[in-house]
């Protein structure tokens, strides 16, 4: 029996499952802090350009700030960011000259660590990011392998795939990430020796999602066959179609006669943080996933499939669901079995939507679909039906799509901005609505204090203020009794 490592996902993975990656703002991260810092995990995934895009869009806050403050308040810890290759915020690849300076600046806020994949496992591009972070500062590079069931993805083609990252020496870790949660006990006994076998004394870790109500299972199995870290989710944001709950996981592993190299005090304090900012911001909370078979079919996780009940009955077409989800299993295969991780589960449930609504199967493309046959997304890993690849081809909308740029170049984008402005903010400018941007920077960030506690009171005394005719408020609790009143323009 050996102690194994914990890694916290709630900021990042947690918060995108199941608070759409709105649910905590900068100042709420970094209320959280002091305890992460007490707690024992050995990283914390932390961010990535989609988190730092919705930072910017939905609460003005500086990303490049996030990072550096929260540095300085886990200065043990490593903070992790999650990189699909050669793509920054924007899905458009970019050169890699853009993505040096990306990777560059990531690490001088305090990136410490790099979760790198490629929804394709094209192996040569991984391999050349791992490289380039490498060459611009000292973050470690953790390859992930990501799990999905196909023909092709087999427990052979994850072993040559680590294999392959092994032998260029840029990595220092592998781990198995499971988005979907489709992993199961039974696979696991077979997947994570398979890969152990090519990484020699590389750490190997555990990504596993609750979806289909397998992943505790899939940790102690894990354990058992010697995995080095586990990652788990903290409170309100585990559970559902996020991940494990750290507690729970620490019990089980105890129960199992291992150990967690954590402190489980500093857990549930952070656990009860979390409850707390829930409950004052009227936050959902992670509940225990049923066993589900009808996800390994499909593949497609929680937020994807609550979006297409909602359209189709915007449509009054809620009645065909079970038709698009068998159409989705029929599209995938089709399109060459991609993983069905951002934005593949997207692009391939909207050509499922519009096959069992439209006249005829492939009748309206969307833009999406076109450019993933055409490699903008990287080399689909199965051929995709020839059949579709033929009727693509023929759209006079391919052609449109083929003539634009296929790659987002550094040189050019400079040429659009000052020269004098800081690669952070230029790097920001180059792929988002220059509106945002600009709400970002007008932002009077008067602090990062945050208290979940006091926000039922904050918000009480924000109604009162926008009431003037209150003159009088009284609170009560059991035999303290607080009395305002107003005196004129005085209170």
């Amino acid at each position: 029996m050996k102690s194994i490592q914990l890694v916290d996902v709630s900021i990042r993975d947690g918060n995108q499952s199941l608070w759409g990656l709105t649910g905590l703002n900068s100042a709420q991260m970094l209320g959280a802090a002091p305890l992460m810092e007490r707690a024992g995990f050995s990283a914390i995934d932390f961010t990535s350009s989609t988190h730092m895009a919705v930072g910017v869009r939905y609460h003005q806050d500086d990303p490049w700030l996030r990072i550096r403050l929260m540095r300085q308040a886990l200065p043990n810890i490593p903070l992790q960011f999650i990189s699909t290759g050669f793509r920054f915020i924007s899905w458009q690849t970019a050169d890699h000259e853009f993505m040096r300076l990306a990777y560059r600046k990531l690490m001088q806020a305090g990136i410490g660590r790099f979760a790198l994949l490629d929804p394709m496992h094209d192996m040569e591009a991984i391999i050349a990011v791992a490289r380039i972070v490498r060459e611009e500062g000292e973050a470690e590079n953790m390859l992930a392998l990501t799990y999905t069931l196909s023909d092709v993805h087999t427990d052979a083609f994850y072993a040559e795939c680590a294999r392959q990252a092994t032998a260029s020496g840029f990595f220092d870790r592998v781990y198995i990430k499971d988005p979907s949660g489709l992993l199961t006990p039974e696979r696991a006994r077979t997947l994570i020796p398979a890969v152990r076998a090519q990484i020699g004394q590389l750490p190997l870790e555990l990504h596993s999602h609750c979806t289909i109500g397998l992943s505790q299972f899939n940790y102690m199995v894990a354990a058992e066959l010697g995995i080095d870290a586990l990652h788990v989710a903290l409170g309100p944001l585990a559970h559902g179609s996020s991940l494990p709950c750290a507690s729970q996981t620490i019990a089980n592993l105890r129960t199992h006669g291992h150990e967690a190299e954590v402190n489980q005090r500093a857990i549930k304090s952070l656990e009860d943080y979390y409850f707390t900012h829930a409950a004052a911001e009227g936050l959902p909370i992670g509940k225990p996933q049923a066993y589900d078979a009808a996800f390994t079919r499909h593949q497609i996780a929680g937020g994807v499939l609550t979006t297409t009940r909602r359209q189709l009955a915007e449509l009054g077409l809620e009645h065909r669901f079970d038709e698009v989800m068998a159409e989705v299993e029929r599209v995938r295969y089709e399109l060459g079995s991609p993983i069905m991780v951002t934005p593949f589960p997207q692009i391939v449930s909207t050509q499922a939507l519009f096959n069992v609504i439209g006249s005829e199967r492939y009748g309206n493309i969307p833009d999406q679909v076109i450019r993933y046959v055409l490699g903008r997304f990287g080399r689909p890993t199965a051929p995709v039906n020839q059949n579709v690849l033929d009727r693509i081809h023929s759209l006079p909308r391919t052609q449109e799509i083929l003539r634009e740029p296929a790659t987002m170049t550094l040189v050019d984008k400079r040429k659009q901005f000052s020269a004098s402005m800081s690669d952070e903010e230029f790097l920001l400018r180059a792929v988002m609505p220059a509106d945002q941007v600009d709400a970002m920077a007008q932002k009077n960030v008067r602090g990062y204090y945050y208290n979940p506690a006091l926000q039922g009171v904050l918000k009480l005394l924000e109604q009162i203020k926008a009431r003037p005719r209150v003159t009088q408020v009284q609170v009560k609790k059991g035999d303290f009794t607080l009395s305002l009143a107003s005196h004129g323009n005085k209170a």
